[in-house]
């Protein structure tokens, strides 16, 4: 039915314009800019190759221990049509540092000292956050916290359409914005960083499985992830988990007019498919407000070995604006 007079009716109407406008909308969701759903049309070719490093300041397509070797994963995204705001590049953040010099160097090392010192806590904090294939991924992560806060505050139907529509746009246009800057600047990630600039030198790194942190020579370096997705295949800056993070959490805070989020998850003893008996005790995260999630969320992809500090500190900032945007819009089309 596509009767406006009846619920049914509004929302078959409502479904079909959505539909409608994202027909063409730069996804290419239908195969018809480039031969397969969501291909890449923009003709993106990575300088380097999983065995030969080019250039070590630019994205690296890897090879993980299960034999995939992924293409780089959504490089026409930034072309998509947002929701809020006028294009993808509309917000792009300044460019991180460069390769080499003092301020990228003391990044690098940062993400080498976090790797060596790692506790516990951090180790939780890395894999609970990571959100990686088969899994709801960040956007996904967010909307589940939304779940917890309608609940918590026993939303209305009416305020529930609102909230996660908010929410849906706001993940919308991080995305879009983070794959643009992606594309943009297509810097490495530290997986290639480091074993480039400490070839020959013994630092920690992730020996594997159980294995635990391990010194060696900094050519072997590997993350604290998964060998079988070493790194997310797409450039480093700016941070998706930080830019979607502190879009989701814009948005709540500003939905409940509050930041007070007062959510905790415990991890039960073994919980870790990174390493056995991780965590040897059950250990608690909690979060007292949604900016503690959003950064906490951001400083996990340091901990394991994913991003650099400027990516993760432009996306947390990309993110709120992409969420304030996204506000604005949303709260003129809204009738009270």
């Amino acid at each position: 039915s596509t009767d406006a007079s009846n619920p049914i009716g509004v929302g078959n109407v409502a479904a079909k314009a959505l539909l409608d406008l994202r027909q063409n909308d730069g996804a290419n969701q239908l195969g018809n800019l480039a031969p397969g759903a969501y291909a890449d049309y923009t003709g993106y070719v990575p300088v380097n190759t999983p065995d030969v490093v080019t250039d070590p300041s630019k994205w690296q397509q890897l090879r993980f221990a299960n034999g995939a070797s992924p293409s780089y994963i959504g490089a026409h995204w930034g072309r998509v049509l947002p929701f809020a705001l006028a294009s993808g590049s509309q917000l792009r953040p300044p460019a991180p540092p460069v390769y080499g010099t003092p301020s990228y160097l003391t990044e690098v090392q940062g993400v080498v000292d976090a790797l060596a010192n790692l506790t516990e806590q951090q180790k939780v904090i890395a894999e609970y956050w990571a959100d990686g294939p088969a899994s709801v991924l960040p956007p996904g992560h967010w909307m589940l916290f939304a779940q917890i806060v309608a609940k918590r505050d026993q939303n209305s139907l009416d305020a529930d359409v609102k909230l996660f529509f908010l929410m849906g746009n706001a993940m919308l246009d991080a995305a879009i914005a983070t794959w643009e800057a992606k594309r943009f600047y297509n810097t490495s990630r530290p997986f290639t960083a480091i074993r480039a600039l400490y070839a020959g030198k013994q630092i920690a790194s992730f020996a594997g499985p159980n294995e635990g942190i391990k010194m060696t020579d900094g050519a072997q370096w590997y993350p604290y992830q998964s060998r079988n997705f070493i790194t997310p295949p797409f450039a480093e800056y700016t941070s998706g988990h930080s830019a979607f993070s502190a879009a989701g959490a814009e948005i709540l805070k500003r939905f409940t007019g509050s930041d007070k989020f007062g959510h905790s998850q415990t991890f039960a003893v073994g919980w870790s498919s990174f390493e056995a008996n991780l965590p040897k005790s059950p250990l608690t995260l909690a979060w007292p407000t949604f900016t503690d999630a959003a950064l906490e969320a951001g400083v996990s992809r340091i901990y394991g070995g994913i991003h650099f500090a400027s990516a993760n500190q432009a996306g947390q900032d990309l993110g709120r604006n992409v969420a304030e945007a996204v506000w604005n819009k949303g709260q003129s089309l809204f009738q009270n």
